[in-house]
Formats: C-alpha cells, sequence, structure tokens
C-alpha cells in the first residue's frame, strides 16, 4: 500500500465540513484497527494558521513542500471555485504526484487538480452543482458529474459533501481491506459501501426509506450465489421490468443488474478476506460465475485479482501465500 503518511492540504476558507473527512477518517487511531494507521499532516501555507471557514482556523505545522514526502495527498473543497489556487500548492501537487503519491480531491478540491494538470486525459468527477464550471476551463478533464467518486489509480476525485465519506472509506478499503473499512463505516454511521458509480443525486438517499423495495433488496441479499436475472427480480417485485428499473434507479442511483453486481463483489470480498475457501470457488459462493468470469469482474472492481487480494488482506488463510 502507499506510505501510510497522508497530507491534507489545507486552503484559505476551506470547508470544514470536507476538512473533517480526512482528519475523522485517516488522523484518528481507533481502538481494534490496524496499528499502525495513517498519519495525518496538515499542510497550511508557509506553515502558518489559515482561517477556514465559519470563523475556525487550521494550524498546520508543516508548508505545502511538506506534500512532496507523503504517499496520499488530500485536497478538500475550497472556498471559491473562480479564485486560482495558489501557485506553491499547484507546484507542490505537481511534485508530488511525480514522486508517486497518491492524490485525492474532495469534492471542488477537483479545481486545484485540474489546475495542477493532474486531471488532464483522466476520468474525473466533482460537485455537480461546479461540473459545467469545471469542464469549460478545463475541456482535457473526461469528466462524470453525476458519479460519487472516481478511482484512476493514482488520482482519485469525489463529488460534494457525503461522497467525499465514501471516497475516503474506498481508500481505507483499498489500503487495509473491506472488514476494516466496514468497520469504520459502522463507527462513523456511515454506508459500508456506495459504489463509484452511483449517481450523484437520487429521489431517496436510503433504501430504507422505501419500504417497497427494501425487501426486494433483502430478497436479491440472501440469493447473492444464484443466477438472478432480471425478469426474475421483476416477477418477484411484481413489477414490469421498466417500472422495476425506474422505481431501483430513483432509490439506488443504479440498476438492479449494477447493483446486485456491487453486492456480489462486496461479498466475494469477506469470503476471500475471512475465510479458507479456495479462491476458485469464492466466484460461485458470491453469484460471480467460474473462476474466469469472477477474476474478470473482480479485478475491474477492484484493480487486483482475487488471488492477490487474500494474499494482501486474509490474515488466517496461509494457503496460497508464497
Amino acid at each position: 500500500m502507499p506510505s501510510r503518511v497522508v497530507g491534507l492540504a489545507v486552503t484559505e476558507g476551506a470547508p470544514i465540513f470536507e476538512m473533517a473527512i480526512a482528519c475523522e477518517v485517516f488522523g484518528r487511531a481507533r481502538d481494534g484497527f490496524p496499528d499502525p494507521w495513517y498519519t495525518l499532516r496538515p499542510c497550511a501555507p508557509a506553515g502558518m494558521p489559515v482561517p477556514v471557514s465559519n470563523g475556525f482556523a487550521a494550524a498546520g505545522p508543516d508548508g505545502y513542500d511538506a506534500l512532496t514526502r507523503v504517499g496520499t495527498v488530500v485536497v478538500t473543497a475550497v472556498r471559491d471555485v473562480d479564485q486560482e489556487p495558489a501557485p506553491d500548492l499547484v507546484a507542490a501537487l505537481k511534485a508530488a504526484h511525480a514522486a508517486g503519491a497518491r492524490i485525492v480531491s474532495l469534492c471542488t478540491g477537483a479545481f486545484v487538480l485540474a489546475a495542477a494538470g493532474l486531471l488532464d486525459g483522466r476520468p474525473a468527477t466533482t460537485h455537480w452543482f461546479h461540473a459545467a464550471e469545471l469542464a469549460r476551463r478545463y475541456p482535457a478533464v473526461r469528466l462524470d458529474p453525476d458519479v460519487l467518486y472516481v478511482d484512476d489509480g493514482d488520482v482519485l476525485t469525489s463529488a460534494g459533501t457525503a461522497a467525499g465519506i465514501d471516497l475516503c472509506l474506498h481508500i481505507v478499503r483499498a489500503d487495509y481491506g473491506a472488514a476494516v473499512a466496514n468497520a469504520l463505516a459502522r463507527r462513523l454511521v456511515a454506508p459500508a459501501h456506495r459504489d463509484g458509480g452511483q449517481a450523484q443525486y437520487i429521489e431517496a438517499p436510503a433504501a430504507a426509506e422505501d419500504p417497497g423495495l427494501a425487501p426486494v433488496l433483502d430478497w436479491m441479499r440472501a440469493r447473492l450465489h444464484q443466477p438472478l436475472t432480471l425478469p426474475a427480480i421483476a416477477r418477484h417485485a411484481n413489477l414490469t421490468e421498466r417500472t422495476l428499473i425506474r422505481h431501483f434507479r430513483a432509490t439506488t442511483g443504479t440498476t438492479p443488474i449494477k447493483w446486485l453486481t456491487a453486492q456480489r463483489i462486496g461479498r466475494a470480498r469477506e469470503l476471500l478476506e475471512t475465510s479458507t475457501l479456495p479462491v476458485e470457488d469464492v466466484g460461485e459462493a458470491a453469484g460471480l460465475g467460474a473462476p474466469a468470469n469472477f477474476r474478470r469482474h473482480f479485478t475491474q472492481a477492484t484493480g487486483v485479482t482475487p488471488s492477490t487480494y487474500r494474499r494482501t488482506f486474509n490474515t488466517r488463510d496461509t494457503s496460497n501465500r508464497p
């Protein structure tokens, strides 16, 4: 995994909410979690206290130059997207990325990454309200204004507010595994896993608010290992396929099959982390099919093969360790 040192770029007038997300996820060690945890290093201009939103000030012992010596850089939302970012911050981001750091933006922090040229030719997102402005000023960015977050390997971007929590949990999941990320989500009373491709705006933010669909979701979760099809799900819900898709998208922000695949990937992660079930059998147990199909879906979703994931995160099973 990248270095556990996370540099938090503090900008003048930054919204306190997005800064607090990074502090809560990366800057707080908790009993029962991996030790060592991340080390958070706030970095401010010239190392001086910086006024942020709502009368608060953030004091960073390090200047922006320290961002070049961390494993992950987090740039939170900015006060004004029309204001050009500080040249020393832009220079530090370029140098940090060149040195191999993982660069992360929350909400309108994407404007800072774009100004540094780090999003040129890359998929990225930002808060839907500012997406048109980002696209206008930085046409080289492959902007997707509809998703919660985008993981493009060494550069990651998120939409606004709560989507920043989703992206930070996604990073924890990539570094420490699904079990740790899920446990942290429970501590934060946040959704354990919202897929990055989920829509930013949905009519109902949680299935619990829709008693009509919640039983269908429970029924699907209990049958992840079965070959569920859209017609079968629609029959169980007593809806037409078109109505089911519309209802599903309004409630979850995605389609039934995409939601089902995400649940199966999550189940496969859990099995790879916590069980000794042979890797070739995990795909069948999670509903992802034969080994070749399982490997394709899992690698596409996580960036690593199932075997590599198990070697990284399963401390109980030594059967496939070198």
